[in-house]
């Protein structure tokens, strides 16, 4: 099951690329319907199938180079919701053998609702506020499935070390853990912070404001622009329109939203700049030092594609890595605290050296 949880989660990952691609191409609508295409299960091509889809569709004509995005999205999320169906079942099947099953039954439920968002992104003609929840709910699948796989790991550890001979507390050197303890609250303090500026972009994307500013350090040759309406930029109670493919947000909205998201961006680059530096410092044992470098490694990597979206005016391999590295980052951060919690506790005692000679003595 390790396996398979590990591709569950490279799969996602690929699944919010195809889904980046999907609406950077403007293809959100490339099929007016759900789950289908124009009433088929595939992009209609051939001149009857396009006619009959015409037919049903009189509003919206088929346009084959925007339909295969969307339907592409689509095969590959209902891939990924079989897969997690399967490790569902599976855990369920094993549970009396101590496999975790109660987080593989919530995230099978989880994709049943992120299926439902996918419909309502559809239906809803990219309502922004179904745009951003629906990406939310990938980054959220992306997460468990990872947190899935971690469980899984230390579960098939576990189940190893009670083969082996060579005692636990033996195989692994425990160092002084202490001061990293007290950075425990700073790092989800960090998660936090990245789920927020996650969510800033979904907002960004579903809005179409990542064109808003296209200079650098400035916006629109201003460090603070004049004319930013926050109030209409966030308004999650905006009606339903006809059609918001596109965006239907005054440009003064839009660039209050994108000012919001490099604010954002800012913040969370000095506060991961203290807290990595503070964590590298305090493992004496070294066993934080891969999950920093990681963490710092991919931050550095989406400041850069983030910049060289605004620099290059959104190119399409940029924005959609700039997707997937969002991604990345966040599992990288979800790794960091993982193997945080991993570490061993210290002990405190209160027997003195000579006490504890004597107990050993005397037993």
């Amino acid at each position: 099951m390790v396996n398979w949880a590990t591709f569950s989660v490279l799969l996602a990952v690929v699944v919010i690329m195809l889904g980046a691609w999907t609406r950077l191409v403007d293809a959100g609508l490339g099929c007016p319907d759900w789950p289908g295409c124009y009433g088929f299960i595939s992009v209609p091509q051939s001149e009857t199938h396009i006619a009959i889809a015409n037919a049903r569709f009189p509003d919206t004509p088929v346009d084959v180079a925007k339909g295969w995005p969307e339907m592409i999205h689509r095969y590959a999320a209902s891939t990924l919701g079989l897969v997690v169906f399967g490790l569902a079942a599976a855990a369920v099947r094993q549970r009396r053998r101590g496999m975790p099953f109660k987080l593989p039954l919530f995230i099978a439920g989880f994709i049943l609702l992120q299926g439902a968002f996918g419909m309502w992104t559809v239906t809803l003609k990219l309502w922004p506020q179904v745009v951003a929840l629906h990406l939310l709910g990938g980054f959220t699948t992306i997460s468990l499935l990872t947190l899935l796989a971690l469980r899984l790991r230390k579960f098939s550890a576990a189940q190893a070390s009670t083969k082996s001979t060579v005692p636990q507390a033996q195989q692994r050197p425990i160092g002084s853990t202490s001061s990293l303890a007290s950075l425990r609250p700073w790092l989800y303090g960090g998660l936090l912070i990245i789920i927020l500026q996650i969510a800033l972009g979904a907002w960004t994307a579903a809005n179409y404001a990542a064109v808003a500013c296209t200079d650098l350090p400035t916006c629109q040759g201003q460090w603070w622009p004049e004319g930013m309406d926050f109030q209409h930029g966030f308004d999650i109670t905006q009606h339903v329109g006809p059609n918001y493919l596109g965006g239907q947000l005054t440009a003064d909205g839009r660039v209050a939203i994108h000012v919001t998201h490099r604010i954002g961006a800012l913040v969370s680059l000095g506060y991961f700049g203290v807290l990595l530096t503070l964590l590298w410092r305090r493992s004496s044992n070294r066993e934080l030092y891969g999950p920093v470098r990681l963490v710092a490694v991919l931050l550095a990597a989406q400041i850069t594609l983030g910049l060289a979206n605004v620099l290059f005016h959104i190119p399409l391999p940029v924005a959609v890595a700039h997707n997937a590295m969002g991604a990345g980052l966040l599992l990288s951060v979800i790794y960091l605290i993982w193997r945080h919690h991993l570490l061993p506790q210290p002990q405190a005692s209160t027997a003195t050296p000579t006490t504890t000679m004597h107990q050993e003595v005397t037993a």
